[in-house]
């Protein structure tokens, strides 16, 4: 599912406008990124833990020519699933 079918389904499932459910769904992804940006977890009671994680510099390997680059330390997004929606899942 790709954000506009994202917005498509809430649009139907809450029965209102699909300008409404774009504008509610783009609010909760954008409170999400400045939240994580800022260092922060965002916690979705039932769903899951959404948090900044860092990955340390490391040195990895060229796969087309076998040699070392220096790969550098950067930041990422790590996802916890709630328990609830792991038993969903299995």
């Amino acid at each position: 599912m790709n954000k506009a079918e994202l917005i498509a389904a809430a649009a139907a499932k809450a029965e209102v406008s699909h300008r409404d459910a774009e504008a509610v769904v783009e609010a909760v992804l954008e409170l999400i990124e400045e939240n994580l940006v800022a260092g922060r977890e965002v916690k979705i009671s039932g769903f899951g833990i959404f948090e900044k994680k860092g990955r340390a510099a490391r040195v990895g390997t060229n796969p087309s020519s076998g040699e070392k680059i220096e790969i550098p330390a950067s930041n990422t997004v790590g996802f916890k699933p709630s328990k609830g929606l792991r038993e969903k899942l299995n």
